[in-house]
């Protein structure tokens, strides 16, 4: 052994090349004499490999020691080097390492000497040898020239069991004729791109590569073999293929364009929105597939082009990915068509829905519509016969005072005035009501009934109001407005039977051109906002649709005439405004009034004074009337007053009454409606022979002498039916002295 060693050290001695030997520490343990000429020194042994570098340089022995804690490490072969001299001369060296028993062998080869295209070739060699990438060079039939260490770990093969063999040993048979064109091209001076192919290993795996082709030329410039440049892309390939699963999932489409505008990627969405298959796809141009993108703005425009030139609405997100071929703009393409058609069909829906909601409530007021014509009709015909009755039996209680019969009578009074009550409801709800609108403070109306609105809802009720502030006036007849509150508070009564909050609240609401109330024809503007609502029972959905009409109520036979909600709303609708109901089962009702703001000062409470009027005198009045019962008790209450009086069955009749009368008529008192000729005809032809004689209009169905919203024309007086013998001597009383 001892025999072998020193062979062995004596062959390194006198080896050509410089050989340095160190420790895992990188302290030199051996240099040869080769390497003690190279280095100008004789004292190599035992001092650090940092003496052989540069300072500058980074420490060599930090480098050994990483060399050597490498678990497997490589030969390395032909690595530049920078190196010094003992004297300080900086010099070129290549540099080929290996491990031996823990020990870093170093061979140096000094470049100083060789000549510019040695060094060159030199330096071409050393990049091959350390090349990652596999590197062959063939001659032009194919066989192997060279083969450096990166074809021996790609392709498993040794360098001698290749060389001077054919280069088919590594391409599978069905890439071997492209291999044999691509040696024809070169042969011939053309020129091949970079592309991929497949290769096979020592152990039969087919893989994916990525070739370089470059000619391999001869000193005089001729080619006389093909040198290929090959790294192993499987990896990358699975990687692209488990990215390309990854896209083609997504639901949109997606392509990727480079940075000459060209499509570079693409998933099978887009293969279907654009209708070419992927290849077609590749390399073209953006804008062949996005016609009204610009690309200063991302190309994001609002259809994408079909290949049969079909414009398809889309929606374009962008972001960017950078790799190592450069910046790749990502767009992701959504079809809206769909979405459109679906966008479409939802706002036919909502129209249609609209235009239902439009006929359900033209339908409802044509139902409320025809039902106040009823309404106005019936009142009109039963006030008539209300105000018989309640004046022959006022007759029958002044004469007979202290008598059983006028207590009867006043009886008799009594439910003839409950039937009175119940004709201005069905008036108020047909909006056949003669109004006297004023400006008023809802707010005072409120608390004015408060008191009464507290003794009709009963103890165990509770009543809130909140009041705001600065609330501007509305023009409504008081005694109406009254009349809903009381309405509101006894339909909400009835549906808390075992107590609860009664909550009333003011407000303004501002409509506007966008507001859905103007769908039911408001006008913009400022509406004063009343609601009333409750803590009762709540109303069903066909309870609710049904509220507003006339006698319809869900309270047992007897307990109510079902015209609380329609008087409600006809007095309101009159007045301009709308009302409005929001119920649940279980959790109560809310009833919300809005009426149109006015800017009008309310009046107060001394504006109206009543003044104690005059009897008759005397004066003659003319009562036109075709009810004979109601012109006999009408005759009978003016000459019972101290007037005068002279009957008529009509119009016709009236006239010539008037014209057979040699003295003054004072006042004709005229039924509104009656065959023939109405009272405003009779009133028109008797003035123009009279002129100083006054008139006044009676009539339990006054429209034919009112404006469309229930206020009497400008001139026109009215005494309402059914009406007493007190109200009709203080009507024209009142009218002789004005």
């Amino acid at each position: 052994m001892r025999w072998t060693e020193t062979l062995a050290s004596g062959l390194l001695e006198v080896a050509p090349d410089a050989i340095v030997v160190s420790d895992g520490y990188g302290e030199i343990a051996f240099a040869n004499a080769a390497a003690r000429d190279m280095f100008g020194a004789d004292d190599l042994v035992g001092q650090s490999v940092n003496v052989l570098v540069p300072p500058a340089n980074p420490p060599m022995a930090e480098r050994v020691r990483a060399y050597l804690g490498v678990a497997q490490p490589d030969k390395r072969v032909g690595q530049p080097l920078r190196a010094v001299r003992r004297d300080g001369t900086l010099f070129s060296a290549e540099i080929t390492l290996s491990v031996v028993e823990g020990h870093i062998f170093a061979v140096l080869h000094d470049l100083g000497g060789q000549s510019g295209a040695d060094r060159a070739r030199s330096l071409l060699a050393s990049i091959v040898q350390s090349s990652h990438d596999a590197i062959v060079s063939t001659d032009l039939d194919g066989l192997v020239l060279s083969w450096n260490p990166g074809a021996e770990r790609l392709y498993g093969y040794t360098a001698g069991e290749v060389l001077g063999r054919s280069k088919d040993l590594i391409i599978p048979p069905s890439r071997r004729a492209d291999e044999a064109e691509i040696r024809t091209i070169v042969a011939a001076g053309g020129r091949v791109d970079p592309y991929r192919t497949l290769r096979q290993r020592a152990d039969g795996t087919v893989f994916t590569v990525s070739m370089l082709v470059s000619p391999l030329t001869a000193p005089d410039g001729r080619t006389i073999g093909v040198t290929t440049t090959t790294r192993d892309i499987s990896e990358r390939e699975r990687a692209e293929a488990q990215m390309q699963a990854v896209i083609d999932a997504g639901p949109d489409a997606l392509i990727g364009v480079d940075e000459s505008n060209r499509v570079a990627l693409v998933n099978s969405q887009a293969e279907r929105l654009f209708g070419y298959p992927r290849y077609d796809l590749l390399d073209l141009p953006v804008r062949q597939l996005l016609p009204d993108g610009a690309v200063a703005d991302g190309w994001s425009g609002p259809a994408a082009r079909h290949r049969d030139g079909t414009l398809v609405p889309v929606d374009i997100t962008r972001s960017v990915l950078r790799t190592d071929e450069g910046m790749i703009e990502l767009a992701g393409i959504r079809d809206v068509t769909d979405r459109i058609a679906a966008r479409a069909e939802q706002e036919r829906l909502r129209a249609e829905a609209e235009r239902q909601m439009d006929e359900v409530r033209q339908q409802r007021t044509q139902r409320l519509e025809s039902l106040g014509q009823l309404a106005g009709g019936v009142a009109h015909d039963f006030n008539n016969l209300l105000a018989v009755i309640l004046n022959y039996a006022e007759f029958i209680v002044e004469d007979g005072a202290g008598t059983p019969f006028a207590e009867d009578a006043k009886q008799i009074l009594r439910a003839g005035q409950r039937g009175s009550d119940l004709t201005h409801q069905l008036l108020a709800f047909a909006r056949r009501e003669v109004i006297r609108p004023v400006p008023l403070d809802v707010n005072r109306v409120i608390a004015e009934v408060e008191q009464m609105l507290t003794r009709s809802i009963g103890e165990h009720i509770e009543l809130s109001t909140t009041l705001a502030d600065g609330l501007p006036s509305v023009v409504a007849d008081p005694g109406q407005l009254e009349q809903v509150l009381v309405n509101l508070a006894v339909n909400a009564r009835d549906a808390m039977p075992e107590g609860g909050r009664l909550t009333v609240d003011t407000g303004t609401v501002a409509v506007d051109d966008e507001h859905s109330m103007t769908r039911d024809g408001f006008k913009p503007g400022l509406y004063v906002r009343l609601r009333v609502s409750d803590t009762g029972t709540g109303m069903p959905r066909d309870v609710q649709d049904k509220a507003f009409e006339p006698f319809f109520t869900t309270k047992p036979s007897g307990a109510g005439t079902g015209l609380g909600l329609a008087t409600v709303y006809g007095i309101v609708v009159q007045a301009g405004g709308t009302v409005r109901l929001y119920s649940e089962p279980g959790l109560g009702t809310t009833i919300t009034i809005l009426l149109p703001a006015t800017d009008a000062a309310p009046l107060t409470a001394g504006d109206s004074p009543c003044a104690d009027l005059p009897g008759g005198t005397g004066q003659t009045v003319l009562v036109a009337e075709d009810e004979e019962a109601l012109r006999e008790v009408t005759t009978r209450i003016l000459g019972r007053g101290g007037y005068t009086v002279l009957a008529a069955s009509d119009g016709a009749d009236a006239l010539e009454v008037a014209a057979a009368h040699e003295g003054p008529i004072d006042l004709l008192l005229s039924d509104v409606v009656m065959p023939g000729m109405l009272g405003r005809v009779l009133a028109e032809r008797l003035r123009l022979a009279r002129p100083d004689t006054r008139v006044l209009f009676m009539s339990g169905y006054a429209q034919p002498v009112l404006t469309s919203n229930g206020i009497l024309d400008p001139g026109v007086h009215l005494v309402e039916k059914p009406f007493t013998g007190a109200d009709l001597l203080a009507a024209v009383a009142e009218q002789l002295t004005a």
